[in-house]
């Protein structure tokens, strides 16, 4: 784990050019920090790194990234790096993890140690509302601080019962953006006795693609996640999966089998959840308050040795073979290719900065398409 550090403007506007930059997305930016030994020799090298992958990208304009940070603290904000001790240490463990997100509301709330996940149907009814709301409310009252994604339904229903102890709101746009619009009154009190997080760009309109990016937050802030109501393939399913994935305990409310809002509910008791039917339960499982943080998924590390340049043409060539669309193992790769650990690694890096493949949780790499 990065050694917590508090960062300058300087180093923070560096920090927030290299997540902003094309093709640097978390897992690429913390293997970027690991193999050029900071964000500003990162940037520095990031053309020539495109280049070699086979496309010529620039940093992220500095002034961009200044103006985003002089709008954010006018507003009141203000922005975290994975690295700096205000971060929660819980999301920083994950293994792609945001380099830096945006915050409205309380410092303070972010600071609490214990945060509880509650997720579920947007379409939700009206009895897994008030049952949402009551849930977070006795979870709040027992120490969580309960986090969730400001979608109507069950989310709102979950905010609503946390407000007393500091709700977190994630959020799939920029962290200045109401959505959905009817959700706005209950954004401006989480703004005012909670906390509003974006990973997302200021500003930054709600996205289809975003929504998902946003689950793995919610999830990795949290000791548990809760499923309220879900249909099934739905987006609280996938909050749930990465949940697990994150070594997060997952709970499921129980509903009736003849409503299809709780069919994915359902599947996830039959497949191992926790059941949820009140706080005590929830509260029961997570007693000693101990969250196991997960190691990191691959044994291999990066390095500031100097390569030879043929090793890591023949590197990127061999991942060029070897790889396709669908996912493979990492370790799996590095030992089929039979070649230096060091010249994967960083033709991986080059692949990955051209847009040409892409490095997942769990220690798993593929070819983008």
């Amino acid at each position: 784990m990065t050694t917590l550090q508090t960062l300058d403007r300087d180093e923070r506007l560096d920090w927030l050019c290299l997540f902003r930059s094309e093709n640097v997305g978390p897992i690429t930016f913390h293997r970027l920090i690991a193999r050029c030994g900071g964000a500003k020799n990162a940037l520095a090298r990031l053309p020539d790194m495109a280049a070699r992958g086979g496309k010529r990208i620039q940093p992220y304009a500095r002034d961009k990234a200044e103006a985003e940070l002089d709008a954010l603290e006018e507003a009141g904000g203000f922005m975290l790096a994975s690295c700096e001790p205000g971060y929660p240490r819980a999301l920083a463990a994950i293994e792609d993890a945001p380099p830096v997100v945006s915050v409205l509301g309380r410092r303070d709330v972010l600071d609490k140690p214990r945060r509880l996940a509650m997720v579920g149907s947007r379409n939700a009814s009206l009895n897994g509302r008030q049952f949402a709301e009551r849930l977070a409310r006795d979870c709040g009252q027992a120490g969580f601080t309960i986090v969730s994604g400001l979608a109507r339904g069950i989310d709102a229903a979950a905010h609503r019962g946390g407000l007393a102890g500091g709700t977190i709101a994630v959020l799939g746009c920029g962290v200045d953006i109401a959505y959905p619009e009817e959700n706005r009154p209950l954004y401006e009190e989480i703004r005012e006795a909670g906390a509003l997080v974006s990973e997302c760009v200021l500003g930054a309109a709600p996205s289809a693609r975003q929504f998902p990016r946003r689950n793995r937050i919610i999830s990795g802030l949290s000791e548990g996640v809760v499923v309220v109501e879900a249909v099934q393939a739905s987006g609280s399913l996938i909050t749930a999966r990465l949940a697990l994935e994150q070594g997060r305990e997952v709970f499921a409310v129980p509903g009736s089998p003849l409503d299809p809002r709780c069919a994915g509910t359902n599947n996830l008791l039959r497949q191992g959840a926790r059941m949820a039917e009140n706080a005590q339960d929830v509260i029961n499982e997570l007693e000693g308050g101990g969250l196991r943080l997960a190691e990191p998924a691959s044994g291999f590390t990066e390095t500031q040795e100097m390569l030879d340049e043929a090793d890591i043409n023949h590197a990127r060539a061999k991942l060029l073979e070897i790889l396709g669309p669908s996912p493979l193992q990492l370790n799996d790769v590095i030992r089929d290719a039979g070649l230096p650990v060091a010249a994967i690694l960083v033709a991986l890096l080059e692949l990955e900065l051209a847009g040409k493949a892409e490095r997942q949780p769990g220690g798993h790499v593929c070819l983008l398409t």
